[in-house]
């Protein structure tokens, strides 16, 4: 404990030494928990909390909560309450949906097609089943980070099972065709799974519409908790159990449901759908204020992902003579929470796969920030980011022997963004 109170008095004396105000900016990594959804939580922990798999009457309030959060989450997809399994999270339910389609349909093909740019939670479960002898493909995006449809459609294959293409990216906020994806999918009588963590709760999504058989969501991604997320799986995928030991989800996903996490994923998606539609047209102002203010303030920037088919809170950029990890340094000495790309990679080295993957030069996409906003941003911080971009980036560049080289001889290497 006394270890514990030493560490959080570093960090308050880390926040006293910012400049006096915390600008959260990193929505993609993870929200706030929105107060109602706390308080919908609250009496599972401590009134309700009785096992939902028991027979007494006193676990059927438990159990009433997870079922009412499950008809939540399927009138948002527009899908059956009995398709909707609840999980510990996003790459829980990525991991499901690849493994379990993989040895569902072995029997009629072992080739798996997903895209460059994919969240490691799909990308590296489609590494294990190469493993496993399966084959997968990975179709090129064009630059701005949208997934080329027609090599898409190219690679299909008599023995493939699956399509597994993210509605959208998570690092540079482009939104994929899936509607497209969706149809090829079915003429072909493939499986098609969207990794939608990103984009659940933030845009409408109907799994009909878009033709999808499995999508994975998280709660933490639109103010929900945290350690709980889905999946949806259209009825007859045949995709079997992720855990076994227990009758819970129907059989599919064994061991004692969270529930006061999935009443909380349930209000707060009750709470997404209520506000989405302010919520955007609210963040892709906010977003565009903050975009044109950095694309006119600072040289040697490039915005990436797509300008119109993206987000409405995400901007991601990339700035030519800087270091994606020190610009993140400055801007938190600013009060600035930010990311260089996905905060599942973070801390690590190497340039993002999914700006390689939209052909950017590795010193390029190393000078990578993510700024993600919510609705309770407001214009004057985006000023005050926008500023302490510029301010940042010109200090690191004053630092960089490569930036002097450019200055005494311009032209000389450089990238035109």
């Amino acid at each position: 404990m006394k270890s514990e109170h030493k560490e959080w008095h570093k960090v308050e004396k880390r926040l006293e030494e910012r400049s006096g105000r915390i600008i959260y900016m990193d929505n993609a990594a993870t929200t706030r928990t929105a107060p109602e959804v706390l308080e919908a939580m609250r009496p599972y922990f401590t009134e309700l909390y009785g096992n939902p798999s028991s027979i007494y009457a006193f676990s059927d309030r438990a159990k009433e909560g997870i079922e009412a959060s499950r008809r939540i989450l399927a009138d948002m997809l527009g899908a059956k309450p009995e398709e909707i399994y609840f999980t510990g999270g996003g790459t829980e339910a990525d991991n499901w949906a690849l493994t379990g389609a993989a040895e569902a349909c072995a029997g009629r093909g072992r080739h798996i097609i997903t895209t460059k740019i994919e969240h490691h939670a799909v990308l590296h479960t489609a590494q294990y089943l190469e493993r496993r002898g399966f084959e997968v493909t990975y179709v090129n995006v064009d630059e701005n980070g949208v997934v080329k449809l027609g090599e898409l459609e190219r690679a299909i294959r008599p023995d493939t099972i699956l399509i597994s293409v993210m509605f959208a990216n998570n690092e540079i906020g482009t939104v994929q065709p899936i509607r497209e994806i969706g149809e090829l999918a079915r003429r072909h009588g493939i499986l098609f799974h969207t990794d939608a963590v990103q984009a659940f709760g933030h845009l409408p999504i109907r799994v009909d519409r878009y033709h999808i058989d499995m999508l994975s969501a998280s709660a933490h991604k639109f103010c929900g908790p945290k350690g709980v997320g889905f999946l949806y799986m259209r009825g007859g995928t045949g995709v079997g159990p992720l855990l076994h030991g227990g009758a819970q989800e129907r059989g599919q996903r064994a061991g004692t449901e969270n529930v006061p996490g999935i009443v909380g994923m349930g209000k707060a998606a009750q709470r997404a759908a209520a506000t989405m539609r302010w919520r955007a047209e609210r963040e892709r102002r906010l977003r565009d204020r903050l975009i044109q203010k950095i694309m006119r303030e600072v040289p040697y920037v490039r915005l990436n992902g797509h300008r119109d088919m993206r987000l409405p809170n995400n901007a991601s950029f990339c700035f030519q003579f800087v270091e994606g990890e020190a610009l993140l340094v400055m801007l938190d000495m600013k009060g600035i929470c930010a990311s260089s790309g996905s905060a599942c990679t973070s801390g690590q080295a190497d340039a993002s796969h999914v700006l390689l993957a939209c052909g950017l030069p590795e010193d390029i996409a190393h000078g990578s920030l993510r700024l993600t906003l919510s609705e309770e941003n407001t214009a004057e911080e985006m000023d005050y980011v926008a500023e302490a971009v510029r301010e940042s980036v010109e200090s690191l560049r004053n630092m960089s022997p490569a930036y002097e080289d450019f200055r005494v001889q311009p032209g000389g290497n450089m990238v035109r963004l």
